[in-house]
């Protein structure tokens, strides 16, 4: 598929020359500052030195003081408390991180966890899970990481005498549900300083404030650092400001102490942290590196969706709160299980949408994507809408059927929101909620052909055909010989790397194959040895890359033909030798460009 590479706008030159000099770094490292919103001392220290201080104070939340007098009211009174949130990594974290810090201060059975089940009671607040609140004498209940929308089931739950405290950050509806206390930074109330917390940084205000409160402390409250950094990485949050600082010190304590869940999933992913233990490795594809955001993503997160997506979620809870290794060690080997069958579902179900799709020509030519099978697995629906969002790269919307209704998964692209397409079909619609590049949704199947419809109008009069060609947004044009040992050290300290803090992409021209670049996975992609016109000269040495899906373009390289490359510097581990590599996202040759 064709790309459209996009260099950043040129910056304040005054600026990058006022970085270069408080903190003696070249121009591309101050380039990159700046191009973050650093133009002085003072924001550069921010951004090179974490610091909890720097945390928002939780009392600026909007109806935070109503909810710490609940929670510590119920204490008091003896009442009994339920956790309860949703299915995916941030609901399980946020479940995880409430209910443990929360424990300790209720009677033994006076507190539990509820996590909704997926096929039975779809997203959110459910009625069934009002009622076992209510039939068990659940006087309250919080739930994390849903809520917001949730306004006729917070008014059956109060004819019920249940209370809630909802916790969540998805957009609020018109209405705000009649809870004890709604904590939402993005209702329209509510004007905490930082609006892009997960659902479980939401949580861990909550216990924030309760510790500023005297329940607790600060320190037992940064314990919980590690879920929380799960969580900021699973849920695609922006990693700036607090969720900067949270995934910062959260990915600190993962690499250190990991709580015994987090411990197990990391052996079953092959992932092993500890320096000293070197010599008992046998399997010589474990890697002995620190954690990154991407590990928390790609490796943590699915594991942990995994029960949500394939059987019951609450395992992950379990999981994430055992305090014994034996008995963290049997839940992660289960769901390693279920993960092992979520792959093969979704690759599976992606085959059959992607043939679908190719013999349906009207569905081929379309603005957008939105098929249906009855017999798809719901839990893997989302998973599949991403990867035929990046097959088509158009909005694409995954449904398969439920009980009486049908339900999906919706995955957009960069400048479209798909929340406000969805939007516009809401009288077909019996719940829809999300963001604008993901959101789910159900419908009654008799609204299906005229939903499909009316999403395909929408998609072709809101989406540019500018906007159909993927991008690729590259921060710097640079040489082989700028990327220097300096540069590395410094360019590291810029992670955390995520939404609003991107690890840099470059682009060099005139590279060319030394002759050692061959291809491998089956010739689908390659492993590159690459230097740069000039570099003899200066004596370098060439720079190792990978490029995945580009087997294809091996024979053109491989003829010593120049070309231009966009990538991510890296470190490689293999075999306990860590390495500089290039992970090069695209290839273009001169005429391409």
């Amino acid at each position: 598929m064709e790309t459209k590479w996009i260099l950043n706008k040129e910056v304040d030159s005054q600026h990058v020359a006022e970085i270069m000099k408080v903190l003696n770094v070249d121009e591309n490292l101050a380039t990159l500052l700046v191009q973050r919103g650093i133009t002085n001392y003072e924001e550069s220290k921010v951004f090179f030195r974490p610091s909890l201080s720097q945390l928002h104070d939780p009392f600026l939340m909007t109806d935070m003081e109503k909810a710490v007098e609940r929670v510590l009211r119920a204490i008091n009174d003896g009442e009994k408390l339920l956790v309860y949130g949703d299915y995916d990594v941030d609901g399980t974290t946020a479940v995880a991180v409430v209910y443990t810090y929360l424990k300790p201060f209720f009677k033994k059975k006076k507190i539990e966890f509820y996590i909704p089940d997926r096929y039975d009671e779809g997203y959110g607040i459910s009625h069934k899970g009002i009622d076992y609140a209510a039939d068990n004498g659940f006087k309250l209940v919080i739930a994390l990481d849903c809520g917001i929308k949730a306004v006729e089931r917070v008014e059956y739950a109060n004819e019920r005498g249940v209370d809630f405290i909802i916790c969540d950050h998805h957009r609020a509806g018109d209405i705000i549900p009649n809870a004890v206390a709604v904590l939402d930074p993005k209702r329209p109330d509510c004007h905490y300083p930082y609006n892009e917390l997960s659902g479980c940084g939401v949580g861990f205000k909550l216990i924030s404030a309760l510790a500023m409160r005297g329940l607790g402390t600060m320190d037992q409250v940064f314990e919980l650092l590690d879920l929380l950094a799960v969580s900021i990485a699973a849920d695609i949050v922006p990693i700036t400001g607090e969720n900067r600082v949270l995934a910062y010190f959260g990915l600190k304590q993962l690499n250190k102490n990991p709580r015994p869940g987090i411990e197990a999933i990391l052996q079953h992913a092959n992932i092993h942290r500890r320096q000293d233990d070197v010599e008992n490795i046998e399997d010589e594809n474990v890697l002995t590196r620190e954690l990154t955001i991407s590990d928390l993503v790609f490796l943590i997160g699915p594991r942990i969706n995994a029960a949500g997506r394939i059987d019951k979620a609450s395992d992950s809870v379990r999981l994430l709160i055992a305090e014994k290794k034996d008995h963290a060690e049997k839940l992660a080997a289960s769901i390693n299980d279920l993960n092992d069958m979520r792959r093969e579902f979704d690759n599976n179900i992606t085959k059959e949408a992607l043939d679908m799709i190719a013999a349906d020509e009207q569905l081929h030519n379309a603005a957008s994507t939105v098929v249906f099978n009855e017999n798809w697995h719901k839990g893997v629906i989302g998973i599949v809408a991403s990867r035929l969002t990046d097959y088509y790269y158009r909005p694409t919307i995954v449904l398969t059927r439920a009980n009486d209704l049908i339900t999906g998964s919706a995955r957009s692209i960069k400048n479209f929101d798909i929340y406000d397409a969805i939007d516009n079909c809401s009288d077909l619609l019996e719940h829809f909620g999300g963001h604008k590049y993901a959101a789910g949704l159900s419908m009654r199947p008799e609204n299906l052909s005229e939903f499909q419809r009316r999403f395909e109008a929408y998609v072709r009069e809101n989406l540019t055909a500018e906007d159909s060609v993927p991008e690729i947004e590259i921060d710097l044009k640079i040489n082989f010989c700028d990327i220097t040992a300096k540069f590395m050290r410094i360019l590291n300290q810029f992670a955390p790397f995520g939404p609003g803090n991107l690890a840099p992409i470059f682009w060099t021209d005139n590279v060319y194959d030394t002759g050692a670049s061959r291809p491998v996975g089956g010739h689908r992609h390659l492993k590159l040895t690459l230097a740069q016109e000039g570099d003899k000269e200066l004596g370098l040495s060439p720079f190792s890359g990978i490029a995945f899906s580009k087997g294809d373009l091996y024979d053109r390289i491989r003829s010593g033909e120049p070309f231009s490359i966009c990538y991510h510097l890296e470190y490689n581990t293999w075999q306990g030798k860590t390495t500089l590599q290039l992970n090069v996202k695209d290839i273009k040759f001169k005429e391409d460009m």
